[in-house]
C-alpha cells in the first residue's frame, strides 16, 4: 500500500544549472515526497531542494486557494 501524501504544503527550490536562475514550486505533499514530485515535473537534470519554511496562517490560506490536490505541484515563480 502506498504512503499518503498528507495534507501539508512544501515549498521547493528548483535549479536548472549551477549559477542559473531558480524556480520556486509548491507541492501539496510531505517534505519527504515533495522533491520527487517536483523533479518529475521539471526537465531531466534539474536539481531540487526543500526550502525550510514555517508557513504563516495567511500563507497557508493563500496556498489553499491554489486548489492543489494531495500529490500535485505547481510553479510559483522564477527568480
Amino acid at each position: 500500500m502506498g504512503e499518503s501524501f498528507g495534507d501539508e504544503f512544501t515549498v521547493v527550490e528548483v535549479t536548472s544549472d549551477p549559477g542559473a536562475a531558480t524556480e520556486i514550486w509548491l507541492a501539496r505533499a510531505k517534505p519527504s515526497q515533495a522533491v520527487t514530485l517536483v523533479l518529475a515535473a521539471v526537465p531531466e537534470g534539474w536539481t531540487a531542494q526543500v526550502l525550510p519554511a514555517v508557513l504563516s496562517e495567511k500563507q497557508q490560506e493563500t496556498f489553499e486557494e491554489v486548489n492543489l490536490e494531495p500529490g500535485e505541484v505547481c510553479k510559483l515563480s522564477s527568480e
